[in-house]
């Protein structure tokens, strides 16, 4: 798939994150940027803002799991696989207030593979893969950090 059909599917799955998931709607995500192997989701400080004036805790780690998420999606989109994603686990740590608007980057964690995790769900119908989200900070670290282990189910065929 070309980088073009793939920022083209991005964005529609960022369409349908804010068509499905009023929360994405009221957090105003956007499409950020996407290559091969990341996502990411912007959003601005105005509606995810909290009583100190920085970025919602909530807001940050909603952020990151759609994120997530929609990493593995568009992964599924690319393929023309449909499948129930959800997040099945996941450690979320907030490292520095983010007193601006902020993007949030999505990709595989180290040693995970989308091949592995492809095999799998072509074989037992559910595979579950590791990914790794960040907000960036101040210089190279990051404000605020995501780890989650991702889980996909085939749809059977007569679900509507």
């Amino acid at each position: 798939m070309s980088t073009t059909e793939r920022h083209t599917l991005a964005r529609k799955l960022v369409g349908f994150m804010r068509d499905e998931i009023p929360l994405a709607q009221n957090m105003d995500l956007n499409l950020h940027d996407c290559d091969d192997g990341r996502l990411s989701l912007a959003a601005p400080l105005s509606p995810n803002i909290n009583d100190k004036g920085c970025a919602f805790g909530g807001s940050l780690v909603s952020v990151m799991t759609l994120n997530g998420w929609g990493l593995v999606e568009l992964e599924l989109r690319m393929r023309g696989l449909e499948c129930d994603v959800f997040v099945g686990e996941s450690t979320v740590r907030y490292l520095e207030p983010v007193w601006s608007d902020f993007v949030s980057e999505a990709r595989l964690a180290e040693g995970a593979d989308w091949t592995a995790f492809f095999d799998t769900l072509a074989s037992r119908g559910r595979a579950r893969i590791e990914v790794v989200c960040r907000v960036p900070g101040t210089g190279d670290k990051p404000a605020a950090t995501l780890e989650g282990r991702f889980v996909a189910k085939r749809r059977s065929p007569d679900a509507v």
